[in-house]
């Protein structure tokens, strides 16, 4: 039988162009606050500076020669390698700042990450065949030599190079300006921003090139060459005034966020939605670029973000009549060529922003928050969240990573593969390590907002209760109306497909039964739940009591000290550990594992019920857990309190038998 070879989709070029300049300009931007640093002691310290103090202004040479490079250096290395890919990163990229008398910007955007693969790559090799209690002197005396040697490399080759380029870069800018053509730049830069290579433009080449400048010259155009936003806003006073439907009802507010916010993106949907509108845009940025050309004016350090507010507060002393000129400018020439195109064209369709946002949450490659909110989009009519892209990738987070998210996690991640959806993942992990990654991010209604940050581009769903919140069902339905359009294929190609799944997932729910009789493993030395760790009638009658009173059975059994029963509670401080169908899984903070020896479970049944927090808890089962052994043991007790009939048997038990026989899965 003759098999069909399908093949495989290749990435388009935009989107290598697009990743390459993510990872340049993310080297860049977390450091944005140093270099507007920088700028200010620049501007007032400096001889020509507002307030001249000589000694004040010896900060000036060391930080944009030795601690902005290392820096970039550092955050280069360490998007590679982690810290140990950032610490190389930073060693190396001393050689390029010795070796040269220039800002080594370039160089260490080039070092750093190169030194932090090296490393990876290196670690890999012995990865796994070190003996034990050699670790820490294999990995100190690797990363030295490494980066002693790439220290060498940059001082003698790296260096150099990178100054003839800059050299040149900027001959180049030098030409540009002389003979007038530095304004034609528009012609490449508007249009690179709406396919979202501004960031590798602006931080990416023209920050390290404009901080080299403004070093020699006290400031320098590079700097608004892209963050002007005199463009964007012409852009959308002409929607604001000539647009029609949802596009003109929502320029305004969108101008507001672009011009004073300083998110120029939110402007890209209404140029996608009528492409001839990026013309309003070149004109604007050329006109904004001849104006600070003719008037010399130019600032000090980067515009980030492209607010109005960050554009002055970087304005050099003698250039803020010229930059106000070139935002005016640009505005009004972006406004006027803007406004005629779209009175000679027909009026746009009522759901065209609509569409032109999805467009460009597909260039972008992942939702866009900011954008969402000019179409109304997050919470559809029945309060559940849409999507443009099919759902992926979903993350419960807490404060530790360890307890409630894992619970949480392993519940929703059962719902989900039960209607059919097996390959979207469900993880969990603590807010302090979230990234802009995922589709949907499920958190305590206490922490939510300390999640959003972090993940702006996700979609936010609340949660008070752990095992069995409603808004699993609406997070269900979320993944099946975003991945309809898969169903559907799905459906008429290989129906069975997604039977098999739902299938799997409901004998994986029923495989924690009272017929398993995990009493014969109880004896077991590695046992996580044994006999003496399970309480019939507990105690205690408060909340604190009850977390003392599981805290002690683990502390009993040797598999906890006394500091982690102390870190529970302030888990417990922290965010509520309820976790809904009568049960609490009290545990330690994340900075409370070195407190555990080995993992354990302790079970404590309350007949008469606790108020935790104002819920009844019936259930108290402390968890300590070595390494990632506590998501195993977390999805073995959600098992069990997703399941009505085993939480009644719970209720009803009468011997500790009984008990550890619905918790066979946990010793598994």
């Amino acid at each position: 039988m003759a098999t069909e070879t399908v093949a495989k989709p290749r990435t388009s070029a935009r989107v290598h162009v697009q990743k390459f300049g993510t990872f340049l300009s993310g080297m860049i931007m977390p450091n944005i606050g140093a270099f507007i640093a920088w700028g200010f002691i620049t501007a007032l310290f400096i001889p020509a500076g507002f307030f001249p103090n000589e000694e004040l202004g010896k900060l000036v040479g060391p930080m944009i020669t030795y601690l902005l490079p290392l820096l970039i250096g550092y955050t280069g290395g360490r998007m590679v390698h982690g810290v140990r890919g950032g610490v190389v990163g930073a060693v190396a990229t001393m050689g390029v700042i010795v070796g040269t008398d220039i800002p080594m910007f370039i160089g260490a955007m080039i070092l750093g990450p190169l030194t932090a693969w090296l490393m990876m790559k290196a670690d890999k090799i012995w990865e796994g065949r070190v003996k034990p209690g050699f670790e820490m002197l294999i990995d100190n005396f690797s990363a030295g030599i490494l980066g002693a040697i790439m220290a060498v490399v940059g001082m003698l080759v790296v260096g150099p190079v990178v100054k003839a380029f800059s050299n040149g870069a900027s001959a180049v800018v030098e030409f540009l300006v002389i003979n007038g053509l530095l304004p034609f730049t528009s012609i490449f830069i508007e249009p690179a921003k709406v396919l979202f290579l501004n960031n590798a433009v602006n931080h990416g080449i023209l920050t390290p090139l404009g901080t080299q400048q403004a070093l020699e010259q006290g400031k320098s155009i590079l700097f608004l060459l892209e963050a002007n936003p005199g463009p964007g806003l012409g852009v959308l006073l002409a929607y604001s005034f000539f647009g029609k439907g949802l596009a003109k009802a929502s320029a305004p507010g969108a101008a507001i966020i672009q011009f004073v916010g300083g998110i120029h993106e939110i402007y890209f949907p209404y140029v996608l939605m009528k492409p001839m509108m990026i013309l309003a845009a070149i004109g604007g940025g050329m006109t904004g670029i001849f104006t600070l050309v003719v008037t010399g004016a130019g600032l000090r350090s980067p515009a980030a973000p492209g607010s109005i507010i960050a554009v002055y507060a970087a304005t050099a002393r003698d250039s803020y009549v010229g930059v106000t000129l070139s935002v005016l400018f640009a505005t009004t020439v972006s406004f006027l060529i803007g406004s005629v195109i779209l009175k000679a064209s027909k009026a746009p369709a009522e759901d065209e922003l609509d569409q032109a946002t999805h467009r460009m949450e597909a260039l972008k490659g992942k939702k866009s928050s900011v954008s969402a909110a000019l179409i109304g989009e997050g919470v559809g009519a029945s309060g559940v969240a849409v999507l443009a892209n099919p759902i992926k990738n979903i993350v419960f987070a807490c404060d530790a990573g360890m307890g409630s998210s894992a619970m949480g996690a392993s519940v929703l991640r059962n719902k989900i593969k039960a209607a059919g959806f097996p390959d979207v993942k469900v993880t969990n992990s603590a807010i302090a390590n979230l990234s802009d990654t995922y589709d949907v991010v499920i958190t305590h209604q206490d922490l939510t907002e300390r999640a959003k940050p972090a993940t702006s581009s996700a979609v936010h769903v609340s949660v008070d209760n752990f095992m069995n919140s409603p808004r699993y069902d609406e997070v269900v339905e979320l993944v099946r109306s975003s991945n309809a359009d898969q169903d559907a294929a799905a459906a008429a190609g290989a129906p069975a497909a997604g039977a098999a799944p739902a299938a799997g997932a409901a004998a994986a729910a029923a495989a924690v039964d009272t017929s398993e009789a995990p009493t014969e493993a109880a004896a077991g030395p590695a046992d996580i739940l044994v006999a003496d760790s399970v309480v019939l009638t507990g105690a205690a009658t408060t909340r604190d009591a009850a977390i003392d009173e599981a805290g002690q059975l683990l502390l009993a059994r040797g598999a906890v000290d006394s500091g982690y029963v102390d870190a529970m509670h302030e888990r417990e401080e922290s965010v509520s550990t309820y976790m809904g169908s009568y049960l609490a899984i009290p545990h330690g903070t994340n900075a409370a594992k070195d407190h555990i020896m080995k993992s354990a479970v302790s079970v404590i049944r309350y007949p008469n019920g606790i108020d935790w927090n104002g819920k009844e808890v019936k259930f108290v089962v402390g968890v300590a857990g070595v390494n990632n052994e506590h998501l195993q043991i977390l999805a073995s007790i959600a098992k069990v309190f997703t399941n009505k009939a085993q939480v009644a048997q719970l209720e009803a038990a009468t011997t500790v038998d009984e008990v550890l026989a619905l918790f066979g899965k946990v010793n598994s």
